[in-house]
C-alpha cells in the first residue's frame, strides 16, 4: 500500500486514516472523540484555520492537520509581545473538531473553545510566546450565554511562554496557559508540557463564577516547570490530579479554592513552593492526597486568612469515586516518564 507524505506524516502523530480506532482520553473527557475518522484536512495558517472552521456546518466531524512553523526566534524583545493584538482561532459553538499539530510544527497563536461548543481535541500543538497579554491564552475553554463546552482533550501540547518581568504588564505579559471557566465540563488535560508561565492553568475564572461548581476535570501525566502559579488554580467543581511532574514552582502549585474538591495522587514535587493549598479566597476548597513523591525544595509560607497549607500530606475531605477506570503509575517513577513522554514532538507517546 502506497501513502503520500501528507498522510505519512499525520500516521506518524496519530492522525489515522478512516475506520481505524485511535486510543482516547482517560478520565472526565473520556467520550471525547472529536472529529472522528473524518479525513484530516491540512491547513498551514491562522487564517486558513479559521476559514475552514467558518465554513464547517458545525457537526459531523472536521480534522485540521496543522503544519505550520512559526519561527521564535524572530520575536527578540518578549516584552513587546502583549502590547500587540491577540491572534486567536476561535471555535465558537461548532463541536466534534480535532486540531492536531504535525511533528515539527509551531503556533505563535491561541486556541479558543467557546459557547455551545463540545467535543473537541487539541493535540500535539506547539504553541509559545503569544501576542495578546491578557487577551490572549494558549488555550482556553468557556462557557457563555450560548452554552458551555463540554467533552473536551487538551493532549500531548507543548506550551511556553517567559518569565521576563515587563514594565506595565505586571504578571500579564504573557496569560494562561490552559484555562477553562463560565461552566466547562467533562475536560481532560494529559501529557501536556508547560514551562516558563507565570499562570498556567486556571479552572474558574473568579470566586463569583458559580458556573463551574458542577465542573469535572481531570489532569494527568503532564510536566509543569520553571512556572509561577496556578498548577491549578480551582474554583468550586472537581478536579483529578495524578501522575502530574511539578518542578521549579516559583509561588503555589494545587491551590484549591472556593469549596472545590481535588483528588489528588501519585504526582511528583520537587522545588515547588506552597505544592497544594488553599489561598487567596473569601473559602477555601478541599483535597484527598495518596502516594504522592515529595523531593527535595518543598517550602511554604503563610497567606490571609482564610488558608490551609497541606505541609502534613493529609487529607481534609474525602472526594469518593472518580466514576472511571485509571492506573496510575509508581509516583517516584513520574519524573522521568514526563521528560519522556510529555508534550509535543513526542509522537504521543505515553
Amino acid at each position: 500500500m502506497k501513502f503520500t507524505s501528507l498522510k505519512l506524516a499525520m500516521m506518524a502523530v496519530g492522525v489515522v486514516a478512516a475506520g481505524q480506532a485511535v486510543a482516547g482520553p482517560v478520565g472526565y473527557g473520556a467520550a471525547t472523540t472529536g472529529g472522528g475518522s473524518k479525513t484530516p484536512v491540512s491547513v498551514a495558517t491562522l487564517a486558513d484555520m479559521q476559514a475552514k472552521i467558518n465554513a464547517y456546518s458545525g457537526s459531523g466531524g472536521l480534522v485540521l492537520y496543522y503544519t505550520g512553523k512559526f519561527n521564535f526566534a524572530t520575536i527578540t524583545d518578549v516584552c513587546a509581545q502583549w502590547k500587540k493584538p491577540a491572534q486567536t482561532l476561535e471555535i465558537k459553538n461548532k463541536s466534534d473538531i480535532t486540531i492536531k499539530g504535525a511533528p515539527d510544527s509551531s503556533a505563535n497563536f491561541g486556541i479558543h473553545i467557546v459557547g455551545n461548543a463540545n467535543n473537541v481535541i487539541v493535540q500535539n500543538m506547539m504553541i509559545g510566546l503569544l501576542q495578546g497579554g491578557e487577551a490572549a491564552d494558549s488555550i482556553s475553554i468557556e462557557g457563555n450565554s450560548t452554552g458551555k463546552p463540554s467533552r473536551v482533550w487538551i493532549d500531548h501540547n507543548t506550551i511556553f511562554a517567559s518569565l521576563t518581568s515587563c514594565s506595565g504588564a505586571g504578571d500579564a505579559s504573557f496569560d494562561g496557559g490552559i484555562d477553562m471557566k463560565k461552566g466547562a465540563n467533562h475536560i481532560t488535560i494529559s501529557y501536556n508540557h508547560v514551562y516558563n508561565y507565570q499562570k498556567v492553568a486556571l479552572n474558574g475564572y473568579s470566586d463569583s463564577d458559580t458556573l463551574n461548581a458542577g465542573s469535572l476535570t481531570t489532569y494527568h501525566n503532564n510536566r509543569f516547570e520553571n512556572v509561577k502559579s496556578r498548577l491549578p488554580l480551582l474554583r468550586r467543581g472537581k478536579a483529578h490530579i495524578f501522575n502530574n511532574y511539578f518542578g521549579n514552582v516559583e509561588t503555589s502549585g494545587i491551590n484549591i479554592r472556593m469549596g472545590a474538591m481535588a483528588l489528588i495522587e501519585s504526582n511528583y514535587f520537587e522545588n515547588v513552593k506552597n505544592p497544594v493549598t488553599s489561598r487567596d479566597s473569601d473559602s477555601i476548597g478541599y483535597w484527598e492526597l495518596h502516594n504522592n513523591y515529595v523531593g527535595n525544595g518543598i517550602t511554604w509560607t503563610t497567606a490571609d486568612d482564610p488558608y490551609v497549607n497541606a505541609t502534613n500530606w493529609a487529607t481534609t475531605k474525602a472526594y469518593g469515586s472518580v466514576g472511571y477506570s485509571y492506573t496510575p503509575a509508581v509516583a517516584s517513577n513520574v519524573k522521568a516518564k514526563a521528560f519522556a513522554t510529555a508534550g509535543a514532538r513526542t509522537n504521543l507517546a505515553e
